[in-house]
């Protein structure tokens, strides 16, 4: 189980008035026995136990015997020490009551104590001492550091001793306890919290003295509940949150195994009709569910189903298990490195190591995320991955915000914030690097291959401030090619006129700019129409309109519905080019929709390369291009000399199974057909080095691979330069997904083109309000 908080307390906020006085330097934190709580109200006016009481918790791995031991009281100014002596042992993860003296008859009894005694206790301020001995202190008003003392607890403003700070005040109908009974920071102003009291009874493995199936015993330490499949009876736990189908509870009382959650997610079907902070037993069948079906790569959620519900009361709601600093810590770079196949069936649970079993072992817990930043802004979703502690343990970071993919580190630390459980919680318009007005508190849960922080409560973005970046001018004399992916283009889009800004402005009108995405001229519309020339005119128009030079374009137009994409849509890549700077597209016909380009030797000196298509298609029947984008060549001059540019789009990632999947590792099948696509590319590639070894080409698009991908591995096996893989790795990314930084826009250079000026123009990808989910990207070339 988790280090979870295990307090049945309210969290109130306490402010303690500081007397004109230093305490004494704290002693160092017990390693396993702690004062837990402290009630000094038993049997007064309102009281709700008859008894005062001081309970302990084992915060250690081991036993501890704590015969011969003590629990303490002094008033909040005394020097008089009153021991009650303690018997027996405390298993880790178990709670010891010690009941004590009572000021009336008020209150129920307290659970049956493992010591007793008859000290009186003030209900709102004292001290409290654990003692590795039976004898009074001698030590006065200065006792929390003295021999012998295990831990020390003054409460409420007269308090004259304490660790730290004083702990809150508390009254005939409130206690003071530990936030969370595994911490212990030799500060009672931060540990403690003033609550309600709740006399428990531990024996060993926590539980709140549950007889029935406990909640952690459903989960188990592993992917699918040992218990799965069969019926369960008196399952108890707390509300913590409810959903439109059911509700996610809680034991109030956890163990110290972190591998077993101690939380469950009870699915009514229609809306339940208990609400957060009731106490209630569950039965039911224990169920593991699995969206998108039995044969789903998603991993299950354990449920309780077919539920029978009954409240006994209410208590407060299980503190938020903290993750990242002062909590637990979150892997870092491992997702899982154990199993081959599913993670359900082969391979180590592993909550420390792996992230996959990290957050398996939260499912369905409250959690909490301090100074969350986003690595990714808002989705359509409504969802918003972030780092905890603002990304102070996280792995590379971007130079702006973000953290980066790389091969080996899919950055298990993401935590993707959801509203599915609390509409409106997850805040719009976040753009990365931008923070929040509060910790992200919910509860863990998983859909669509991903856990997902759902928030039990709203906070809003802090705006961080991110701009759009803007490349340099192209200096006179160097050419200057852009790839950019302008996300289904059609003419009855609103985004021409951000398109054409992010062309002039940030791109500042390149020379050559490779488009993906162009649709044809009645967009998604399903009909025959394959032309584009009118998607093409609007943003030359737009370009225009914005200040820019009036681009000429090349395209081909496709087979209807044969290369993918938005149904209907048709779409293709295409060129722009700007012939006032001097670049010129070679003479040549057309090639078709099915026509496939080839090479020959021209003879010619200094243009020894001659296509048999400007523009023309690389193998565009090949099965390797089956609904897909068919890569297009074309030849330009500059300053003389021939560049050959080839414009790409391969086939998605969609069909992959996800980084959080069940698995492990994840299973990329998309990557066969890139992998085919490449080898058409570089095949074509090498025809014309075979020719002229010396030739100026450039490969540029949305190859949808990573820079280090087997597919782009073969591009540059023919001797081109893969430009994203010369950035550091805080640079090297151009689309973000799912919170990670990553590189699927590529441009790519022959030897010959070896003096160059690249960049990758940050200007969508990490923010909110996108024009298209990529950045674009640019290199200056001097020919």
């Amino acid at each position: 189980m988790p280090t979870s908080p295990t307090r049945l307390s309210v969290l109130l906020t306490a402010t303690a008035t500081s007397l004109l006085m230093i305490p004494g330097v704290a002693a160092a934190a017990s390693p396993d026995v702690v004062i837990a709580e402290v009630y000094g109200g038993g049997g007064n006016s309102g009281a709700p136990y008859l008894n005062d009481f001081v309970e302990l918790y084992n915060r250690g791995a081991g036993s501890v015997s704590v015969a011969g031991w003590s629990i303490q009281y002094a008033s909040a100014a005394g020097t008089n020490w009153l021991p009650t002596a303690l018997n027996g042992s405390i298993a880790p993860g178990a709670r010891y009551l010690i009941k004590l003296g009572s000021g009336g008859s008020n209150g129920v009894a307290l659970p049956t104590p493992q010591a007793t005694g008859t000290t009186n206790m003030s209900a709102t301020s004292g001290k409290v001492a654990l003692v590795t001995s039976t004898t009074a202190l001698g030590c006065g008003s200065n006792c929390d550091t003295a021999a012998g003392v295990r831990d020390f607890i003054g409460y409420g403003t007269s308090a004259n001793d304490f660790e730290g700070a004083r702990a809150p005040g508390a009254s005939n109908t409130t206690s003071v306890a530990r936030a969370n009974p595994t911490t212990d920071t030799d500060n009672n102003g931060v540990d403690f919290v003033a609550g309600a009291p709740t006399p428990l009874v531990g024996g060993g493995g926590g539980g709140c003295g549950y007889t029935g199936t406990l909640i952690r015993q459903v989960q188990g330490a592993a992917h699918l509940s040992p218990l799965s499949g069969t019926s369960v009876s008196n399952v108890r736990g707390v509300v913590t949150a409810t959903r439109s189908t059911g509700f996610y509870f809680q034991d109030p009382c956890p163990d110290s195994d972190p591998a077993t959650s101690e939380a469950l997610f009870v699915y009514t079907a229609t809306a339940p009709t208990v609400s957060v902070g009731q106490e209630v037993q569950v039965g039911g069948t224990v169920t593991e569910y699995r969206s998108g079906g039995a044969s789903s790569a998603n991993l299950t959620i354990t449920e309780i189903t077919s539920p029978s519900v009954t409240v006994l009361g209410t208590q407060p709601v299980p503190v938020a298990t903290v993750l990242g600093s002062g909590g637990r810590a979150l892997p870092t770079s491992v997702i899982d490195n154990d199993a081959s196949g599913s993670v359900e069936t082969s391979g180590t649970f592993d909550a420390t190591t792996d992230g996959i079993d990290f957050f398996e072992s939260l499912e369905a817990m409250r959690v909490q995320v301090n100074n969350p930043v986003a690595v990714s802004p808002s989705t359509s979703f409504n969802e918003i991955a972030v780092l905890a502690d603002d990304g102070a343990a996280a792995s590379v970071r971007t130079a702006r915000g973000g953290i980066v993919l790389r091969q080996t580190d899919g950055n298990p630390e993401r935590i993707i914030l959801d509203d599915a459980v609390t509409a409106g919680s997850v805040p719009s318009g976040v753009d990365v690097g931008d923070h929040f007005s509060a910790a992200a508190v919910g509860v863990i849960d998983y859909s669509f291959g991903n856990f997902k922080l759902e928030l039990t409560s709203a906070i809003s973005r802090v705006s961080g401030g991110l701009t759009k970046e803007s490349t340099a001018v192209t200096p006179a004399g160097q050419l200057s090619v852009a790839t950019y992916n302008v996300e289904n283009l059609d003419p009855a889009d609103t985004t021409f006129a951000g398109h054409a800004a992010t062309i002039v402005d940030n791109l500042k009108s390149p020379g050559i700019v490779v488009l993906e995405e162009i649709q044809d001229n009645d967009g998604p519309a399903n009909t025959s129409v394959v032309a584009a020339d009118q998607t093409f005119t609007e943003l030359i128009d737009a370009i225009v309109a914005a200040g820019g030079p009036t681009y000429s374009y090349k395209q081909i137009n496709p087979v209807d519905d044969q290369d993918g994409g938005e149904p209907g849509g048709n779409i293709r890549v295409g060129f722009l080019y700007r012939t006032d700077l001097g670049v010129s597209f070679a003479s040549g016909t057309a090639g078709g929709s099915t026509t496939a380009i080839s090479v020959s030797a021209s003879g010619i000196p200094g243009d020894l390369v001659a296509l048999s298509h400007n523009p023309g298609r690389i193998n565009p029947t090949s099965s390797a291009f089956n609904s897909s984008r068919k890569p297009l060549v074309g030849k330009f001059f500059f300053n003389g000399q021939p560049v050959y540019v080839i414009g790409n789009h391969w086939n998605s990632k969609g069909g992959d199974h996800p980084l959080f999947g069940r698995y492990q590792p994840p299973v990329q099948s998309s990557t066969t057909q890139r992998g085919q696509q490449a080898d058409q590319v570089a095949a074509f590639v090498n025809s014309v080095f075979a020719i002229d070894p010396s030739a100026k080409v450039v490969v540029a698009g949305d190859l949808n691979d990573f820079e280090y991908s087997t597919a782009v591995g073969k591009l540059t096996a023919t001797g081109l330069v893969d430009l994203p893989a010369t950035l550091s790795d805080s640079e090297r990314y151009g689309y973000v997904y799912e919170g990670n930084s990553q590189v699927l826009d590529h441009l790519l250079l022959s030897p010959a083109l070896s003096t160059y000026s690249y960049d990758v123009v940050h200007a969508n990808a990490e923010f909110a309000a996108q024009l298209s989910d990529h950045d674009p990207s640019v290199v200056r070339l001097t020919i």
